[in-house]
């Protein structure tokens, strides 16, 4: 084997360690936050953006809520109409979908994540 190809074979595996490390740190994080944003209408109309959402917990929407919902996300979302994500009443948005409340129905309150 040749000079060259001790060379080439030494950056191939150098860049290929890179990339490993990289896909790993990259699985690493979709473990605490969704990876793209949730947007959503309130009930006046003013839209809002959620980024860098925890894949864990209870969220809850800016006062006084949000009646249509877009799931950017990759991860699934379930609705409350409840400020800490209980009851019986919810809502199921899968990923990169969206839903929006009937008429004379309560706004969502809070929402939880499916991972």
């Amino acid at each position: 084997m040749s000079v060259t190809d001790h060379r080439r074979r030494r950056l191939g595996i150098a860049a290929g360690t890179a990339l490993l490390t990289l896909g790993v740190a990259s699985c690493s994080a979709i473990g605490r936050t969704a990876v793209g944003p949730v947007t959503y209408e309130t009930p006046e109309k003013r839209q809002h953006q959620v980024t860098l959402l925890p894949v864990r917990g209870c969220h809850r929407f800016k006062a006084p809520g949000a009646v249509k919902v877009n799931n950017l996300t990759l991860v699934d979302l379930v609705m409350f109409p409840t400020p800490d994500c209980t009851g019986n009443d919810t809502t199921y948005i899968p990923t990169t979908l969206s839903n929006q409340i009937g008429p004379d129905a309560r706004p969502w309150r809070s929402y939880i994540t499916i991972h």
